[in-house]
């Protein structure tokens, strides 16, 4: 049986470095480069073939820690891409991940406006991912349509690169992290993002699937539009108070 590289791995025995340095043999041992996805001073990400089976895989090779990857590794959910492996080394993080094929909401919004039974269960399925991840302390802080692969009729919510954990400790965010229009005010250092930050993003998100603009610029009509607003208040107190909260809308 095909494993996500080689050989059958055990976490328990395994420590992170060692699972650090096993992957990135194996990816280079026993998988061929389909393409290049994404490159930057922090890192990159392939899309990669495995040799024997021909299955492929996203690989991500970064600067930063793999704490929200480990986390991800216990999960399955259809709105989540699943993480094969994760492994950690000197600041360094390698991981396997599934492959999502679709298209992106992105290039399918290039085509038109959606209708409003169909924005709103994207919006449902994204709750559903957002749902799992807060759950575990995870904020996804960077909710937009590139981030969204329609596989069939399921939202996937992908790219935890802008992630975080939770910490109750913390007053404000460490990295200014998001992007421009879809990133809450507190992203911005002014307090630090917990859940409600991705709810902003989630009703921007929705407000672009109903008119193809900024809530700011143009607001959806009707209740779509009352629903939007809320998500998108300034104040993070003011808005659906969990995900839950905002699905039971809907």
């Amino acid at each position: 049986m095909h494993t996500a590289y080689g050989y059958i791995k055990t976490r328990v025995r395994l420590k992170s470095m060692d699972i650090y340095d096993s992957l990135l043999e194996a990816v280079r041992n026993e998988y061929d480069t389909v393409r290049l996805i994404k490159k930057s001073k922090r890192g990159q990400v392939s899309l990669v073939r495995h040799r024997e089976s021909g299955t492929r895989y996203i690989f991500r090779h970064f600067y930063g820690s793999s704490e929200v990857y480990e986390r991800l590794l216990t999960v399955s959910c259809p709105n989540l891409p699943q993480i094969m492996d994760v492994g950690e080394k000197d600041g360094q993080t390698v991981l396997l991940e599934e492959y999502i094929q679709g298209d992106t909401l992105g290039e399918i919004l290039k085509g038109g406006l959606l209708a409003t039974a169909e924005a709103k269960r994207i919006t449902r399925q994204l709750c559903s991912a957002l749902w799992v991840l807060h759950s575990m302390g995870v904020v996804h802080r960077d909710v937009k349509p590139d981030n969204v692969i329609i596989r069939g009729q399921e939202a996937v919510l992908i790219d935890f690169d802008a992630s975080r954990v939770y910490k109750n400790a913390m007053r404000e965010d460490t990295q200014i992290l998001g992007t421009t229009g879809f990133a809450a005010p507190e992203q911005y250092g002014l307090s630090q993002s917990d859940g409600r930050a991705d709810i902003y993003a989630l009703g921007v998100l929705l407000n672009i699937m109903l008119t193809g603009e900024h809530p700011s610029r143009r607001l959806a009509s009707g209740r779509m539009g009352r629903i939007v607003q809320r998500c998108t208040m300034v104040n993070p107190s003011k808005r659906y108070k969990n995900i839950l909260h905002l699905m039971e809308v809907l």
